[in-house]
């Protein structure tokens, strides 16, 4: 692959435009949410798989969705906080095709997680009586090795073009991470069809879920309105709210830079760079708390271990 591209290693510029002045500023910050989440996203995971008395299917969604944000993590940030450490933003080009599939792989199943959380929540708080008989530990266990099964074909396309498409020595990707839209710009010849291809993928496997979990949150809202005078809407309609932010953190930046690739719409690259690291990142710290540590079960289980 890299003697017919005639390249044999890509540049990662993460931020271009970025002055030598605030690199290291951005690379203690990149740095510090790697940490963060590691201990964030560890800590859900060790809790999740280890406790018996969290072995629901709720957490077990909330698991998988921890694991796959940590991975995402450790597969990117590493590489980023070197750049700006060690100067080493060099990356083989087969090390950067398995990137990009598991950059694409990852963020897809992170989608495919958040649209079963929140189904999950549409069973639970529309049809409590029967959720334990619908949601079920195996049925859980069923939903999570299939959507991880999904999220591995997700990528499949635009993996295998960006190993055949020919390369011509440009290998500077103006991005924090090799991604479909990065890598194909590199090439010499018409890539258009190809990112064509593999962005309506990329936003079907966005916006299907997307309005799935749109739907169930208007269920949700509708029986919220209608059941006003429980005490218990008030905590209901919080957690929704919090899921709020969450969701269109992680899904309207992503479904802005998709749309731009689509439509081949130029944006600034550090603006590209900037839209990425908030919808990736962001959400991956904010979802260990929004969706688990904030539970109380999760908060009593850790008094429990730690008293």
């Amino acid at each position: 692959m890299a003697n017919n591209s005639g390249i044999f290693s890509y540049e990662l510029l993460v931020f271009p435009g970025l002055p030598e002045k605030y690199e290291i500023l951005v690379s203690v910050a990149m740095f510090l949410i790697y940490n963060m989440s590691l201990i964030t996203n560890g800590i859900v995971i060790l809790l999740v798989f280890s406790q018996r008395n969290l072995h629901h299917p709720m957490y077990k969604f909330i698991g998988n969705l921890a694991l796959s944000d940590l991975l995402f993590d450790t597969i990117t940030l590493p590489k980023i906080v070197a750049k700006y450490w060690n100067g080493d933003g060099s990356m083989s080009v087969p090390g950067c095709i398995t990137q990009l599939f598991f950059v694409h792989f990852l963020g897809s199943l992170d989608s495919f997680l958040i649209m079963v959380m929140a189904l999950d929540r549409y069973v639970a708080i529309c049809k409590p009586l029967r959720y334990p008989s619908i949601v079920t530990n195996k049925f859980a266990a069923i939903l999570c090795s299939l959507v991880w099964i999904l999220a591995a074909i997700a990528p499949s396309h635009s993996t295998i073009r960006s190993a055949q498409i020919n390369y011509c020595g440009k290998n500077k990707i103006k991005s924090c991470f090799c991604s479909t839209p990065s890598v194909f710009s590199l090439a010499c010849t018409d890539y258009s069809t190809a990112l064509q291809i593999s962005s309506t993928i990329a936003v079907t496997v966005l916006l299907g879920p997307l309005s799935l979990i749109i739907l169930s949150y208007i269920f949700i809202i509708k029986m919220i309105h209608s059941s006003s005078r429980s005490k218990s809407w008030q905590k209901v309609f919080h957690t929704c709210t919090t899921h709020f932010l969450v969701i269109g953190l992680y899904y309207i930046p992503r479904v802005t830079l998709y749309f731009t690739n689509l439509y081949r719409v130029v944006i600034n690259a550090d603006i590209n760079v900037l839209l990425l690291c908030l919808y990736t990142y962001i959400p991956h710290l904010a979802n260990p708390v929004i969706y688990c540590l904030r539970t109380e079960e999760i908060r009593n289980t850790l008094q429990f271990q730690y008293a």
